[in-house]
Order: C-alpha cells, then sequence, then structure tokens
C-alpha cells in the first residue's frame, strides 16, 4: 500500500470498491482529504468488471430529458446528481484516463477496445498515486459504541475512526462479487428508513411451461418481438425463453412495472407481438390463404415466416380453436398474451431496486440522523434500465457524495 499524500488533516473512510466509492475516493483525494478505502472482496471493482463483459456500456448519449427519464419516480432525486457529473461529464472524464469512447448504433456509449479492465486499472493507479489506500478482504460490520468502524479483515477485527464515512455497498445482487445487501439491517438497527431490496432488470417466471415447450425451447431466444405492459406502447428487441420463464433485454427494461404489477395483483400479462413490423390486417389476410394439404404450421411458416420458439409459443400460449380462425389467430400473432407470476430470485438479477430512501438523505447524501455518514450507489433507493443508466448514476451519486463530504468536512469545523 501506499502512503497518504494528504495535504488536509481530514481523514474518510469509504466502504466499497465499486464505481461510486472510488469516485468519491478521486474527489476526496484530488481535494488532499487522506482516504482508506475497504472492500470485503479480494479486489476491488468486480461487478463493473462483470457488467462489460461482451462490451463495456459505460453511458448513453441520447439527450437529457430522454435519459432523465429512464429513472421513472427518482428522476427528480437522480436530476441534480446528472446535472453535476452527467453523461458527458463522465465520458470526459474516461478520456482524462487515456481511454477513448464512441457510440454505438444503439446510441449507447463504450469504451474504443469494449473492455472494462483496463479503464479500471487506469483509474486505481491514479487513485494510487493520489494517495488513496485501499483495503481489500476488509468487511464493515457496522459500529462500535464509541462510533468507530467496526472492519473485519482475515486476522482480526479492527476499529477505524474517520472524521467522515461513505457507504458505497452496492444493492442485493450478486452476492458473489459483494453486493450481498447485508448493510440494509445495519442501517435498520441505526433508525434509517430503508426500502426492502428487490429485483431488478431481472427475469420472470410463469406458471409453467408444458414440458414439449420447456424441451424444446428452453435458452432460444426469441427475436424481432415487441412486448407491452397494459396500454402503454409496446418496445421492440428481443428475450430468452427460459425453463421457468422469459428473461433478456426487452423485458429488463419492463422489469419494475412488471414487478410492481405482480405485487399488486399476484401477477402480470405482457402482450408479445410476434410480427411488429406487419400490420394485422395483412396478418389475417396471409392466414386466409388457401393452405391446400399443408399443416397449419406449414401454413405459418411460408405465408408469415413463423417458425421455431415463435411457433411454440403460439401454440403454447392459445388454444386449437384459434388456430381455425384467421381473425383470432391474428390478433394472438400481434398481441400475444403471456401471465407472468413472480420475478426471478434477487440474486439473478442484474441490479436491485429499494435500499435507502432519498428522504433519509440531505442534498450532500448524507444521512439526516447519522451526521458525516453518506451513502451512495446503488444502495440507494433508485433503480433504472440497462444501457449505461445504472453506470451512470453510480459514477453521479459517488461524485456528489464526495463534493458533499468535502463540504460537511468543511463547516463542520472538523479540526
Amino acid at each position: 500500500m501506499t502512503a497518504s499524500h494528504s495535504s488536509t488533516p481530514h481523514h474518510v473512510a469509504i466502504i466499497g470498491g465499486g464505481p461510486a466509492g472510488l469516485m468519491a475516493a478521486e474527489v476526496l483525494s484530488q481535494a488532499g482529504v487522506r482516504v482508506d478505502l475497504y472492500d470485503g472482496m479480494p479486489s476491488v471493482g468486480r461487478k463493473f468488471l462483470l457488467a462489460g463483459v461482451g462490451g463495456m456500456n459505460i453511458t448513453h448519449s441520447e439527450a437529457y430529458p430522454a435519459f432523465l427519464s429512464r429513472y421513472a419516480e427518482r428522476a427528480p432525486y437522480i436530476a441534480p446528481l446528472l446535472r453535476e457529473f452527467g453523461a458527458e461529464a463522465l465520458c470526459q472524464w474516461i478520456h482524462g484516463l487515456g481511454i477513448d469512447t464512441f457510440v454505438g448504433s444503439s446510441g449507447r456509449v463504450f469504451p474504443t477496445d469494449m473492455k472494462a479492465a483496463p479503464l479500471l486499472r487506469a483509474w486505481l493507479k491514479r487513485l494510487r498515486d493520489a494517495g488513496v489506500v485501499i483495503h481489500t478482504r476488509h468487511r464493515w460490520l457496522g459500529w462500535n459504541a464509541d462510533g468507530s468502524l467496526r472492519i473485519q479483515h482475515p486476522e482480526c477485527e479492527r476499529a477505524v475512526e474517520a472524521d467522515a464515512t461513505l457507504l458505497a455497498l452496492g444493492g442485493g445482487s450478486w452476492s458473489r462479487l459483494g453486493s450481498d445487501g447485508a448493510w440494509l439491517p445495519l442501517l435498520q438497527q441505526r433508525g434509517v428508513q430503508v426500502a426492502p431490496l428487490q429485483p431488478s432488470n431481472c427475469g420472470f417466471e410463469v406458471s409453467a411451461w408444458s414440458e414439449l415447450l420447456r424441451s424444446k425451447f428452453a435458452g432460444a431466444p426469441l427475436k424481432n418481438v415487441a412486448i407491452g405492459l397494459n396500454d402503454d406502447i409496446p418496445r421492440l428487441g428481443e428475450c430468452v425463453i427460459t425453463a421457468s420463464g422469459i428473461e433478456g433485454s426487452l423485458i429488463y427494461a419492463l422489469s419494475a412495472p412488471i414487478r410492481d404489477s405482480i405485487q399488486q395483483h399476484g401477477q402480470a400479462t405482457v402482450h408479445i407481438d410476434l410480427l411488429p413490423g406487419k400490420p394485422r390486417d395483412k396478418v389475417q389476410a396471409a392466414l386466409a390463404k388457401p393452405r391446400g394439404s399443408r399443416s397449419m404450421a406449414k401454413h405459418l411458416q411460408s405465408q408469415l415466416g413463423i417458425e421455431g420458439v415463435k411457433a411454440g409459443l403460439l401454440r403454447e400460449l392459445t388454444g386449437a380453436d384459434t388456430f381455425n380462425d384467421p381473425a383470432r389467430l391474428a390478433a394472438a400473432i400481434k398481441a400475444l398474451p403471456l401471465t407472468l407470476v413472480k420475478p426471478r430470485p434477487l440474486d439473478e438479477a442484474i441490479s436491485s431496486a429499494g435500499g435507502v430512501v432519498f428522504e433519509a438523505l440531505d442534498e450532500r447524501l448524507m444521512l439526516k440522523h447519522l451526521p458525516g455518514v453518506f451513502c451512495a450507489g446503488e444502495m440507494l433507493d433508485w433503480e433504472a434500465p440497462t444501457g449505461g443508466y445504472l453506470l451512470t448514476a453510480c459514477f453521479a451519486s459517488g461524485h456528489r457524495a464526495g463534493r458533499g463530504m468535502l463540504e460537511w468536512l468543511k463547516s463542520s469545523g472538523k479540526p
């Protein structure tokens, strides 16, 4: 470990080595504050590295109003964070690490090499050069009676005193990477208002697939479809049929309203448009053509290109009488109802909803009931779809918390 390069007497502890904690460490160390960062895993940034598998989608290039809308009802709380350190500032920061970015056809922003590891390596070098001391395999266990931090490391437990503390412990998904939600009861014991952790950007289960569909199509991608919930405009994309239900990017984008509907009504019914590029009247006209001796399966394939998993799903979710009526079959093809009964377990989710509610924090992201204790990242009660929105808000909240800690240290009269 390197020695601290502190130019002020202040010392802060950061618990959690994900994007939020590391960003706060950068803000603080650049201001000359002595920073010790603790993480329970053998190395930091593990979930960040996992997010980069298949392409490091760092943020999104869409216009600010649309970008902000991705945070739904939490947008008013996320807005000040993005105004201070949003997508453009994040890209400039990455460029400052010597890494170029590009905008993909979807509007998503990636490092030029598409990888997370070089970015993390360059960042950690800069942090260590600035004097940030990173302690791995050090797990936070709460507070001692005198207010010091309880830190468990491989040999023993130690007490750590700090002028301010940032908790950036992640949500409740991917516990094997360190985000296990174990911090939640520790804050509840201190009277901090916390919303239950729930899966977000997750798959969902059906009551039961038939053995035929499960054996033939579990794991099959359902491409070029549109899915809608209630009266919302269906979203275009793709997803995957699983042994227990359905998952994938198109379902992840709808996971919050699907989850909320299940909580309210015990289930949620989405409607799948198997042919989003073809109007219903043309689908019906194609189905009404004589099929002669051909089977209905061959007729669907030759007239509309419906085969494989799409044909299997159509059979699974409709009755035999539907196939004898071109109008009903066309309606099913354009809005096939699929009832979902529960989300997959939290630990399988890409991210989590719930956590420390914003009402428990001031504008600096400091806990109102615990002066000098700040929170940032996914442990806050917000959620967003994949596409760079999750990472951007984590970076932005870490940046805001770092600046908030500086403001508080300056105003609190700490020596």
